[in-house]
C-alpha cells in the first residue's frame, strides 16, 4: 500500500512515515510536471530505508543482531 502511494502520491508517503519536511519539500518538487518522476522515486527510496530501519530496530529487540556484534568483538 506505502509503494503506491510512493507512486502515486509522493510526498504524502513521507508523512505516513514520519519524515513531514521531506514530505512538504517533496510536494514542492511533485508541483512540477518535470518533478513527479524524482518525487516518486525520491519517494520510493524513502520507504525502502524505512522498512530498513524497521527491520533493524526489530532484530535489535529481539536480541538476534547484539549476539551476531558480540561475536566479532572477540
Amino acid at each position: 500500500m506505502r509503494l503506491l502511494l510512493a507512486i502515486l502520491i509522493p510526498w504524502f508517503q513521507f508523512f505516513t512515515i514520519g519524515r513531514p519536511f521531506s514530505g512538504f519539500f517533496c510536494l514542492l518538487l511533485q508541483c512540477t510536471l518535470i518533478g513527479w518522476i524524482p518525487a516518486a522515486i525520491w519517494s520510493t527510496y524513502a520507504l525502502n530505508q524505512y522498512k530498513t530501519d524497521q527491520k533493524i530496530k526489530a532484530a535489535l529487540n529481539s536480541g538476534n543482531l547484539h549476539q551476531l556484534s558480540s561475536k566479532t568483538d572477540d
